[in-house]
């Protein structure tokens, strides 16, 4: 199974970002996918979580700026992000807690990341 997210890139004070991150393999099903972020010289951090049935969590930092959704069919996670500013310049990773294959159950899968840039 892999994780591969798209869609940093280099955006101005106020601009709007959507990532994408699509798990591929023989997936059957999976749990909760989530964003994660980590700023240089900073721990990784909750970005936003969601569950199968879409229920969805925030930090409070993206809160009201920020929405993740999820289409199951495409085992994707997207993460759609407005009103950015610098403090949320960092890699963003995309998370799955658990997933079942046709042959296994995986554990706390990570995406490879995409960089986020605002520009003050």
């Amino acid at each position: 199974v892999q994780l591969q997210a798209s869609g940093g890139g280099l955006v101005q004070y106020g601009g709007s970002l959507r990532l994408s991150c699509a798990a591929s393999g023989s997936i059957l099903s999976i749990n909760v996918m989530g964003w994660y972020r980590q700023a240089p010289g900073k721990q990784r951090e909750l970005v936003a979580t969601i569950t199968r049935s879409g229920n969805t969590n925030y930090a409070d930092s993206v809160k009201g700026r920020s929405t993740i959704s999820r289409d199951n069919a495409k085992n994707t996670v997207y993460l759609q992000m407005n009103s950015l500013k610098p403090a949320d310049t960092a890699v963003y990773y995309c998370n799955v807690d658990w997933l079942i294959t046709r042959t296994k159950v995986e554990y706390d899968r990570w995406g490879q990341g995409t960089l986020v840039t605002v520009s003050s």
